[in-house]
């Protein structure tokens, strides 16, 4: 949803990056009042691996969601170039469950989790970056997202460890 771009803050001399919403979701007013809405409940999360929102902006017709600018490859390019030894995998694994984790506290869903919405840095942080999310929590919501996490644990092509169970609570 929306192409990317990396910016300069000019009032506090910072580096950006910028989420422009595609025309068709500008001119719809409900699911831009959904994007604003989103916007307000993620830029209300503090997480070291969940990406900062700064603002929202709209000039000349145009709305875009300014985010902190994660340096690094997304977990897909990571994927690419092979196996992701069990010694890293792990803690990739444990920050992005770590973010999922806090953002569950505040009952927020992140919708669209995929290596691609993950930023690895260089010192091993691992960000998960503002996508879509759904301001309540469902046990169903909860299932596809455990199920996810097992999918990017798969795509970091961790061996199985035996038999996995996942529990799932009722939200409350």
């Amino acid at each position: 949803m929306g192409q990317v771009y990396r910016a300069t803050d000019t009032t506090l001399n910072r580096q950006v990056a910028i989420k422009v919403l595609p025309d068709a979701f500008a001119q719809d007013a409900e699911r831009l009042a959904r994007f604003e809405r989103e916007a307000k409940t993620l830029a209300a999360l503090n997480h070291p691996n969940i990406s900062a929102i700064c603002a929202i902006e709209k000039s000349a017709g145009v709305t875009a969601l300014v985010m902190e600018l994660v340096e690094g490859d997304d977990l897909s390019q990571c994927i690419a170039r092979g196996a992701i030894p069990v010694d890293e995998a792990l803690p990739i694994a444990k920050q992005i469950a770590e973010a999922l984790e806090a953002a569950h506290e505040q009952g927020i869903i992140h919708r669209d989790l995929k290596p691609a919405n993950i930023k690895v840095r260089s010192d091993g942080g691992v960000i998960a970056t503002a996508a879509t999310v759904e301001g309540c929590r469902t046990e169903l919501a909860e299932v596809i997202e455990a199920w996810l996490l097992v999918r990017v644990a798969q795509g970091l092509r961790v061996p199985a460890l035996g038999r996995t169970t996942v529990q799932v609570k009722r939200a409350s």
